[in-house]
């Protein structure tokens, strides 16, 4: 970025100059892994084209983000986890008046949801919503600069910002089936973690193969066959870090140790306050108080 930078202004009127002739090529990425917490495999592009991603993404998000449905929360504005598993407890409030009925959770996760976007399929999409062929082509050179280690022409870098755009705009297909075709009132997606709800188990349990074959005929996505779960709600729910349950939440263990770890690592002020933040949303007095002790002591 400084060496971008020394240069700044001839940089980016070499990158002007590129997209205006139509020569501009995507460079290579950089592979690396994370753990946060489970292993993922990373993909960072260089500083030129990350500075193009970002100003693609900022005329783009606003126009799609206009055409997602209420009830999608990753990676868009005033959404995010918090908004989401509030979302859940209104209706998991509503659908089980009250909770003076059995409330049914059928939870589905996309196996390798990235790895398995198709190129031909999203630009496909994405045509059906822009006319311009100079900015289809210009999207075309990111999609296609990256294909998973598997399959070419298949698979979005987990290291870009449009990618995570591009997701959106792909289930986004889906989205408006479950709400449109299927009429599903009680839907909730975050990423590609999807939440059904109903006070009826049978037609859930009828749902879960009609959205398998919608996702594999349209989409070329498969459901992970081992993360389908079809719960009630007093037995506790788990969505995005908490254990949802009829009149409160409380933290996922694995979260829970997770952040012990973390403070263990960086007792500091600025983790602890994150991490306060994040117990503000839950059932969590016990922790908060262990939380502290643990900084306490560290900092003794």
């Amino acid at each position: 970025m400084q060496a971008f930078g020394l240069d700044l202004f001839s940089n980016i009127l070499d990158l002007h100059k590129s997209l205006v002739h139509k020569n501009y090529c995507h460079g290579n990425y950089k592979s690396f892994y994370i753990n946060d917490p489970k292993r993922r495999h990373i993909h960072k592009a260089n500083v030129r084209d990350r500075l193009l991603h970002h100003a693609v993404y900022r005329i783009l998000y606003p126009f799609f983000d206009k055409i997602f449905i209420a009830d999608s929360f990753s990676c868009r504005l005033n959404k995010g986890t918090h908004r989401a598993i509030n979302r859940f407890r209104k209706f998991v409030f509503i659908e089980s008046k009250n909770h003076t009925r059995t409330c049914w959770v059928l939870k589905i996760d996309i196996k390798r949801f990235f790895a398995s976007i198709d190129h031909k399929i999203l630009l496909k999409i994405l045509s059906g919503y822009i006319e311009d062929a100079d900015i289809i082509w210009l999207l075309r050179q990111i999609i296609e600069s990256f294909s998973s280690e598997e399959n070419t022409g298949i698979g979005l870098p987990l290291g870009n910002l449009t990618s995570q755009l591009f997701a959106n705009v792909y289930l986004n297909q889906f989205d408006q089936w479950v709400k449109h075709k299927l009429k599903i009132k009680f839907y909730i997606r975050y990423a590609d973690d999807m939440i059904f709800m109903s006070h009826d188990k049978q037609k859930l349990l009828n749902l879960a193969p009609i959205i398998g074959t919608f996702l594999r005929k349209n989409l070329k996505l498969d459901l992970h066959p081992e993360k389908i779960f079809i719960k009630t709600i007093a037995s506790g729910v788990d969505f995005l870090d908490w254990l949802q349950f009829p009149k409160y939440r409380i933290l996922r263990k694995k979260t829970k140790e997770r952040m012990f770890r973390q403070i263990k690592i960086s007792p500091d002020n600025q983790t602890l306050q994150s991490y306060r933040g994040l117990l503000s949303h839950g059932n969590t007095y016990k922790i908060s108080n262990k939380l502290l002790n643990e900084v306490w002591l560290r900092q003794a």
